[in-house]
């Protein structure tokens, strides 16, 4: 696993650097602010950014979104002693697959990323129940607002952003959802950010999970 740091404290990453080094990750670079993440991401591909919220010059919010937006592949988990919930929350609406606290141990941390190897979302137990919270309480409203004419979809949403959902749900590339609407991928992968921002989700299983739910899509397709 590749990873990226990102944190404005140098003894900090320094020390990070090696725990990581030392548990068998290859720590591929370090930045200081957002800006220079987004530069050091584009060029050594990280397949895992390990992001700081509190940064100057351009914070880690900001930052996670700007990298989501154009490399989505790429797994951004927020590290930070940040634990509000404002925080938590806007960072997943940027794109972000995790959200840890500084104050873990080593071995949790190491825990956390071989969990995201599997594919599950790293969160630490602190902030767990505020997530749920949230979680709760937008399926609670989106209940509570049976589907419309366009099949459920929250009026938040763009005529060509429910095309776009639709497309995604019943399994089609990004690639192929342009090739259908006549889009390039970097616009389809723009608009999906929107609805997953909008709609507060943060994956294509989440999409899929909406759509049945709403009434958009029968029957999920197979994640590519």
């Amino acid at each position: 696993m590749k990873i990226l740091l990102v944190d404005d404290h140098g003894l900090f990453l320094e020390g990070l650097a090696n725990l990581l080094q030392a548990g068998g990750y290859a720590v591929v670079g370090a930045a200081r602010d957002g800006l220079e993440a987004l530069q050091m991401a584009r060029t050594l591909r990280p397949e895992v950014i390990l992001m700081d919220v509190r940064m100057p010059r351009c914070d880690g919010l900001s930052a996670t979104r700007l990298i989501h937006a154009e490399m989505p592949e790429t797994k951004i988990v927020m590290l930070t002693t940040s634990a509000e919930e404002d925080d938590l929350f806007e960072a997943i609406r940027c794109g972000a697959s995790g959200y840890l606290l500084k104050n873990l141990e080593p071995d949790q941390l190491f825990d956390y990323l071989t969990g995201l190897e599997r594919g599950e979302a790293p969160l630490s137990r602190e902030l767990s129940a505020s997530l749920l919270r949230e979680f709760s309480r937008q399926v609670t409203a989106l209940e509570g607002h049976p589907g419309d004419a366009g099949g459920g979809a929250s009026p938040d949403l763009t005529p060509r952003e429910r095309e776009i959902l639709v497309l995604v749900a019943d399994g089609l590339t990004y690639k192929e959802v342009g090739a259908t609407l006549s889009l390039s991928e970097h616009t389809v992968k723009y608009h999906m950010g929107e609805v997953l921002k909008r709609l507060h989700l943060k994956n294509r299983e989440q999409v899929v999970a909406y759509a049945l739910r709403t009434g958009l899509a029968r029957s999920g397709g197979s994640m590519p």
